[in-house]
């Protein structure tokens, strides 16, 4: 068995796309430009942004579940970008070029596992703790600011 990471749904953020300036900061939100590559990772597309692109900075709830591991942080989004879709097994290089933090959650949403894990490895720590019976699904992080980057499940 293998591994499927998930990028976030285009149709949950595209109301934000068409928003003014004004109207997203009543959201929460801020549309910036990129000024570097890597640096400001699409969380629809899975890929890094080039410089000048415009993105919205918007706040996600990336980890739902009813239970003390609850969590939100800020997110990039592409609003030109469409949706990655990844084979099972396929890391995208916007994994690869970072440090990643990964967190295996159970069904109950409480925390059973924890690993560094460095991008361009990824798969092995990422296969081992799957292969964890306890484990329902990984909530993969960018180690250094701590934000969510995507969520891989068991291919099936």
């Amino acid at each position: 068995m293998t591994f499927q990471i998930h990028p976030l749904p285009r149709r949950r953020f595209e109301p934000l796309f068409a928003l003014s300036d004004a109207e997203l900061a009543e959201r929460g939100a801020l549309r910036v430009r990129a000024t570097s590559k890597p640096g400001f990772p699409c969380r629809i597309s899975l890929a890094d942004a080039e410089p000048g692109e415009e993105v919205i900075l918007a706040h996600y709830e990336h980890q739902s579940a009813d239970s003390p591991f609850r969590a939100s942080h800020a997110v990039y989004l592409r609003p030109g970008a469409a949706e990655a879709s990844l084979l099972p097994g396929e890391v995208p290089l916007m994994l690869r070029s970072r440090i990643l933090s990964l967190r295996g959650f159970d069904a109950a949403g409480m925390l059973v596992a924890a690993e560094l894990a460095e991008g361009d490895v990824l798969e092995v720590p990422l296969q081992a703790m799957l292969d964890e019976p306890s484990v329902a699904y990984v909530h993969l992080h960018f180690a250094k600011p701590g934000c969510f980057a995507a969520r891989a499940d068991r291919a099936g």
